[in-house]
């Protein structure tokens, strides 16, 4: 634990009561994303710091999921607070239409980050809405109506996104009528599971590419106004694209006229250990949609990076879209303290080391000691460990889309974890870490002891 951290954990007095009050209130009024309401025990949380946070009866978490992976510089960043303090004593709120400093300073410091020629930035309320919108821009750019994404995906839960999600949370919100009808699906890169049949990841880009063409022309390439890909695959498996894939995605978009649309919600911000994950390949996409670590998800906070090309078919013609919170004064000041610390504290920089030295190097230590791990992926600070049953046939540890009794194999794993102090993100078969940022070597390798523990559990099963 950091010293600030350890001292913040140090002056929390334990109060079984108070969280036993918490829960009770939560229970009576809170209704919970993605839950059966009556199935779920939310743990209080009173405090956080660095890479933890702790409950009421005082037992402190390694934060190996970054909440949702959104924490990029750890909770409770003193110069973030005190950035959003200081703005709160100054200008809470002002509507969209107004310039402000704070708004015009983040969008600078995104823009600066960006690839070349992404100079504009249109700011939304998280990651969902900025997937909207920058499928909008696609379709009014291009006037095209289609939209193509991956399976084995994550957009958004507004009614567009869910649509573009290649997981199951998409079933019931399409059996439940929200569903858009011009999104279309296609099978993206994955080596390990590879829909293609391919040994190599030279053979798994040339095949995901040379499907990803024929749906083009099937579809009609007159009819697709966007290919939106998260460039890597969050929480369905920290997919790493294999190279040529990117490139390839964007020579397609080229020569069908059709707009590039980055998910970097969760792979940005240095999550890879670069500011966008697109840096990784050397690939620009027409437009970025980001939220998450922007902000270290201090203030709800989220939008789109307009390359200039894009920009040019607005500067006359009204953008059918706005949001009464676009560009929030308390969101973008946490933005700019947030963007100015990771510059100034190398923590883009401390991310690639950590991947490359510690968590990178320490799972797959893991992985040759545990059976139940079939493959580890990963970069920066965003990793998982995929659990199989069986490494030769690649059976998954359980199913996919398990819960009920299905999940119970995970939830075992996840519970043993928990029990050393530490949490990581389950997703069906995977152990996802995706720690904060600037998690110190000393916590990295805490956590893959406590990771460790879990896996001796998940050998269990085998």
């Amino acid at each position: 634990m950091t010293d600030s951290a350890a001292a913040s954990h140090a002056a929390f007095t334990p109060d079984p009561e108070q969280g036993k009050a918490v829960v009770a209130l939560d229970r009576a009024h809170v209704f919970h994303s993605w839950s059966a309401q009556d199935q779920i025990a939310p743990l209080p949380i009173a405090g956080a710091a660095g890479s933890r946070f702790w409950d009421y009866e005082g037992n402190s978490y390694l934060d190996f999921a970054s909440q949702l992976v959104y924490t990029n510089i750890g909770h409770q960043h003193p110069k973030v607070v005190a950035a959003i303090q200081e703005q709160a004593a100054r200008l809470c709120t002002v509507a969209p239409a107004f310039a402000n400093d704070k708004r015009a300073e983040a969008a600078e410091l995104i823009t600066r980050h960006a690839p070349e020629g992404l100079n504009r930035v249109f700011f939304t309320n998280g990651g969902a809405d900025a997937i909207e919108n920058a499928v909008r821009m696609a379709r009014v750019h291009t006037g095209r109506p289609k939209v193509m994404t991956a399976y084995r995906s994550y957009h958004g839960n507004t009614a567009t996104a869910i649509t573009m999600t290649g997981d199951p949370r998409r079933w019931a919100n399409e059996n439940a009528g929200h569903r858009d009808g011009n999104v279309l699906k296609f099978f993206g890169p994955y080596l390990y599971r590879s829909a293609f049949y391919a040994t190599t990841e030279e053979q798994e880009s040339e095949r995901a590419l040379a499907h990803l063409e024929q749906q083009i022309q099937f579809e009609g390439p007159g009819t697709v106004a966007a290919i939106v890909l998260e460039t890597v695959v969050g929480t369905n498996g920290i997919l790493i694209p294999p190279p040529g894939y990117l490139a390839g995605v964007r020579a397609l978009c080229d020569k069908y006229g059709i707009l590039y649309i980055a998910d970097e919600v969760m792979a940005g911000f240095g999550r890879t250990g670069t500011w966008f994950a697109v840096d990784n390949w050397s690939v620009t996409p027409d437009l970025i949609a980001f939220a998450k670590g922007v902000n270290s998800g201090y203030v709800p906070l989220g939008g789109v990076i307009i390359s200039d090309h894009v920009h040019e078919t607005f500067r006359n013609r009204v953008f059918p879209g706005g949001l009464t919170y676009s560009g929030h004064p308390l969101a973008c000041a946490a933005a700019v303290a947030t963007i100015k610390t990771m510059e100034e504290e190398g923590i883009v920089e401390h991310a690639a080391w950590l991947g490359e030295n510690v968590l990178g190097p320490g799972l797959r230590e893991l992985a040759e000691k545990h059976p139940s791990v079939g493959e580890v992926r990963g970069l920066g600070a965003f990793w998982a460990l995929d659990l199989v049953k069986d490494r030769e046939t690649r059976e998954m540890f359980v199913p996919y889309a398990a819960a009920g009794p299905d999940a119970a194999p995970m939830n075992a794993v996840m519970a043993e974890a928990k029990k050393h102090g530490v949490w990581p993100m389950p997703h069906f078969n995977r152990l996802q870490v995706t720690p904060p940022l600037n998690l110190t070597e000393n916590e990295a390798r805490e956590g893959l002891a406590g990771i460790d523990a879990a896996l001796a559990v998940a050998d269990s099963y085998l």
